[in-house]
């Protein structure tokens, strides 16, 4: 059996649109898709290691497969999910078997301070905390400067296990540039990038990221 899990992006939550549209494509055809909700509660401390920390923690034992599925950040930590996996000895092992990646995250450091300003940003590290939109909240929400001091420390150019990775990605994306991810599929061999008509949330594509899903990941809905 198939472990399937779908990571929401920053700031959103599992009553995301693209969410609850997959979890009902997944019952329809018969199978689970489970959806953690990655602000834990504690948004204010949202980090990408706690993310990957959360979701490794779901993940059932040895040997049963993996399949990440992944919106913008929720992307981004799929995608070092599916490169840090290892035993206790700290050898990889390939239980993430396959990867789908909405909008990736790449990058984004580098896409979202320079739209806050020299300014904001460091009166964000001064006083600890930057109001942000909290998409699934509908409200503005404190996010601490942790969130970006834990992020530099992760550098996307350095993953390179190749697990066969689908990435779908809007052409009119102002969040994070499709640049992002046809620089990062340039240069891995096992990367598949699926530009569409859209922007970074893709919820005018919900059919075609569904028909993608179910080709990449083989889903027979015959035998579901």
């Amino acid at each position: 059996m198939v472990f399937y899990c779908y990571l929401h992006g920053f700031a959103s939550s599992p009553n995301s649109a693209k969410a609850r549209d997959l979890g009902d494509r997944f019952r329809a055809a018969g199978l689970s898709l489970v959806i953690p909700d990655l602000n834990q509660n504690d948004f204010a401390h949202l980090t990408l290691s706690r993310q990957i920390a959360q979701v490794e923690a779901l993940l059932p034992p040895p040997p049963e497969p993996v399949v990440l599925i992944g919106s913008s950040l929720g992307g981004l930590t799929a995608a070092w999910l599916g490169d840090l996996q290892s035993d206790p000895c700290g050898n990889r092992h390939p239980q993430v078997q396959k990867l789908v990646l909405l909008a990736p995250a790449f990058g984004f450091l580098d896409h979202w301070l320079p739209r806050l300003g020299t300014e904001q940003v460091a009166q964000w590290q001064e006083t600890g905390f930057l109001s942000v939109y909290h998409y699934g909240d509908q409200a503005m929400r404190p996010l601490h400067y942790g969130f970006v001091s834990d992020a530099v420390m992760y550098d996307h150019s350095t993953l390179k296990r190749p697990v066969p990775t689908l990435i779908l990605h809007g052409i009119r994306d102002d969040v994070i540039p499709v640049q992002s991810s046809r620089d990062y599929a340039a240069t891995r061999p096992w990367v598949t990038l699926l530009e569409l008509d859209s922007d970074h949330a893709l919820t005018d594509q919900q059919d075609a990221i569904w028909q993608a899903v179910q080709t990449f990941c083989e889903i027979d809905l015959e035998l579901s």
